[in-house]
């Protein structure tokens, strides 16, 4: 050991007992078998191959390497500085034709490996494509209930599922229009059905909206006609509406310019317009279309204007233009509906009433009786029949012609119905014949209504172009139950009193009789008749000086 200057200040030795424990470290350390060469000797290796191992080393120089020793590589360590030991180590040697074969195996699996991989690659990846277009050549064949198997979720996976998800939108937008068909198919017949088997306007209405609510998927709807009295758009039935019983001025808010332009309209209300009035139906999307008759414009009717109009389609943002076309024919519909309805009334109405006079005819007469006496008959009322007959009328036809007559018959006709109440009905019989119901009015109260036609009659003469005649009547009352128990028993007692009172020197009235025998004398009735006592309107409780409420069609 020396100092910093490099003088000697001594020495220490170190020693290490060599033995097997020690090779046997050794041998771990250097991962080959060692042999120690000199003394007694220690080795890792077996007994079989140690003396070879020793020999082997002896016959090499330096550090070499000899093979020699059997089935061992050996190589001999001599003494060197920091390594005092005379060693032999060997490890075995191995046959290269065993690594040959690990390589040519190794080749072949890779080779293997990469078979298989290119298989299930190219598997993975045509398969789907060929499932995806077999599943479309079904599509296209109309089967849409075809679908993908998903098994990856990878480009390929996604496009099947993107596939099957546009198969079953699009089957579920199949099965709603073929609902929707078969809804409008069916409400196609029921509104074929209506228009071919009634006349009452209101259910036409109603199924043309609930129709036409079905073939555009509509939230709601109505249908409004014009009503020449007020000169507004009135609704006649409705659907979906908070107000069923909507007034709209013509030529205000939206369907009031609709009626008023005669344009159809459609859009969204905030930003097409036009302003809606507040009373209007609240919506977002609307489409509304006029409607007037087919005879508009001609000598045969006025138009009968209406509006069909639609609000808030289901499912979609706005009412397209098909939805426009096919509100146009529903409001066609419509129209012919209304104008269908108008001509059936009015040849009801020609049908059942006199053409010079306006009141009903003798064929409505014997339906009515019928129906009055029913009905007094459920209820426990009394009917009163008046027959009246111009008193010799054939000397006016005589003396001042046919044209006088018919100007007597119908100014006597105008003098009936405003001296009778809406309730009551007045019928022309025949010639100079006529006919007066008095519902829930008994004998006191028809004599009444008699006085206060004879006087209505004999105070005024008739106007024409020729001068002014004075006729008077003569009136029969019967009354049922008290003359008859059926209707065609009350007229004829009714008949029985006419010419009783005809007897009588004419321009009076009688009464009948039990047994249908009229009486012979007036009844008396004071001037302010007392109505029964279950105080129901009569005809004959009207005080002196007032009339009771006139109709203006003898109904």
């Amino acid at each position: 050991m020396r100092d910093a200057a490099g003088s000697v200040l001594g020495s220490v030795e170190v020693a290490q007992t060599v033995d097997a424990a020690f090779v046997r470290r050794l041998a771990d350390a250097a991962g080959a078998a060692v042999t120690l060469r000199a003394g007694p000797t220690y080795s890792t290796e077996s007994t079989r191959h140690r003396e070879a191992v020793v020999q082997a080393a002896v016959g090499v120089r330096g550090n070499a390497v000899a093979d020699s020793a059997p089935d061992r590589y050996v190589r001999r360590l001599d003494p060197s500085p920091g390594q005092p030991l005379p060693l032999a180590l060997s490890v075995p040697r191995g046959e290269p034709g065993g690594i040959y074969a690990v390589l040519v195996g190794a080749v072949v699996l890779a080779g293997l490996l990469a078979v298989i991989a290119a298989w299930w690659l190219a598997r993975s990846t045509t398969r789907p494509l060929a499932e995806l277009g077999r599943a479309a050549d079904r599509v296209a064949g109309g089967d849409l209930a075809a679908r993908v198997p998903v098994r990856v979720r990878d480009e390929v996976g996604r496009l099947a599922a993107a596939f099957n998800r546009m198969t079953r939108e699009t089957q579920s937008y199949v099965r709603a229009l073929t609902a929707s068909r078969d809804q409008l198919r069916n409400h196609l017949a029921v509104l074929g059905d209506t228009l071919s088997s009634t006349h009452d306007l209101h259910r036409i209405l109603q199924v043309i909206l609930q129709t036409a609510l079905a073939a555009t998927g509509a939230r709601a709807g109505v249908v409004l006609l014009f009503d020449p009295a007020s000169g507004a758009l009135v609704a006649q039935c409705a659907e979906g509406l908070e107000d069923p019983d909507l007034r709209v001025p013509v030529g205000s808010g939206l369907l009031g310019m609709v009626a008023a332009t005669g344009e159809p309209l459609r859009g969204r209300i905030d930003r097409d317009g036009p302003p809606r009035l507040d009373h209007e139906p609240r919506c977002r999307t609307y489409v509304a279309v006029p409607f007037a008759s087919p005879t508009a414009g001609t000598d045969l009717d006025p138009p009968a204007l209406g509006v069909l109009a639609l609000y808030d389609r289901l499912g979609l943002d706005e009412f397209d233009d098909a939805d426009l076309v096919t509100l146009r024919t529903f409001a066609g519909q419509a129209a012919v509906a209304v104008d269908n309805v108008r001509v059936h009334e009015e040849a009801q109405r020609l049908s059942l009433t006199d053409p010079l006079t306006g009141l009903w005819n003798y064929r409505y007469l014997k339906e009515s009786v019928r129906r009055e006496v029913e009905r007094a008959s459920r209820f426990g009322r009394m009917l009163a029949v008046l027959a009246l007959d111009l008193d010799r009328f054939k000397e006016v036809n005589d003396t001042h012609g046919h044209a006088a007559g018919d100007a007597v018959l119908t100014e006597f006709a105008r003098r009936v119905r405003a001296e009778v109440r809406e309730v009551d009905l007045a019928f022309r019989q025949g010639g100079e014949e006529f006919v007066v119901l008095l519902p829930e009015t008994d004998a006191r109260g028809g004599a009444t209504v008699a006085q206060r036609l004879g006087a209505a009659i004999r105070d005024t003469p008739v106007e024409f172009a020729d001068g002014a005649i004075g006729v008077s009547v003569s009136i029969g009352i019967a009354v049922y139950p008290d003359h008859g128990v059926t209707g065609a028993q009350v007229l004829d007692a009714a008949d029985d009193a006419l010419y009783a009172a005809k007897a009588a020197g004419r321009d009076t009235y009688r009464i009948a009789v039990d047994g249908r025998r009229p009486e012979s004398r007036e009844l008396p009735v004071p001037a302010g008749a007392a109505p029964p006592d279950d105080d129901l309107p009569q005809a004959g409780g009207a005080s002196p000086g007032t009339h009771p409420p006139r109709q203006s069609r003898g109904r």
